[in-house]
């Protein structure tokens, strides 16, 4: 799905308009839903400040509106294409259908995926069985992997701290 779709996707389940999410984000009342139409439509592309913004906006991780093309069933072949050289990822057919899994004996950025999945199939299986509510669970992937208690990624601070760490102690920093 193009980043303008998935603008769209999360504009509409935030319930914005628009141009309401145009202001937000800083543009002019006179064109701001003209803007993010632009967006929306794909004949504009955000830069990673506009991207982030958004994001905040939305109360998502950016890399949630910047997934791959997967607009067409080719793309999204090849984009699995890629994920099965790059991660390891192995299909089969099962008395099921098919399956799709990573195999963690294929190298570290397998089993790193793998561990991955296993987070995510913990919260559907939260969700399916009741144990959160769909908001929860969208809370937790599109906000992945900040809300992810099992990976091993480490918690950033925001800009927001850091800057204000390095004002706090600038002085400290110049005697270095």
């Amino acid at each position: 799905m193009a980043i303008g779709e998935r603008i769209r996707f999360f504009r509409n389940l935030c319930g914005m308009t628009q141009k309401y999410l145009g202001q937000v984000v800083g543009f002019p009342e006179k064109t701001a839903d003209i803007r993010m139409a632009q967006y929306e439509s794909g004949s504009r592309t955000p830069k990673a400040d506009l991207t982030n913004k958004l994001a905040e906006v939305f109360d998502i991780s950016p890399q949630a509106l910047s997934v791959p093309d997967i607009d067409s069933y080719i793309g999204l072949m090849h984009t699995l294409f890629t994920l099965e050289d790059r991660y390891g990822l192995t299909i089969l057919k099962t008395e099921n259908g098919v399956s799709m899994y990573a195999d963690p004996k294929k190298g570290t950025d397998a089993a790193e995926l793998s561990e991955m999945l296993a987070a995510w199939a913990e919260q559907s299986e939260k969700y399916h069985n009741g144990d959160i509510n769909r908001d929860e669970y969208d809370k937790w992937r599109y906000n992945y992997p900040k809300y992810d208690e099992t990976s091993g990624f480490v918690k950033i601070p925001s800009q927001n701290f850091s800057d204000a760490m390095v004002e706090s102690f600038k002085d400290r920093l110049k005697d270095m």
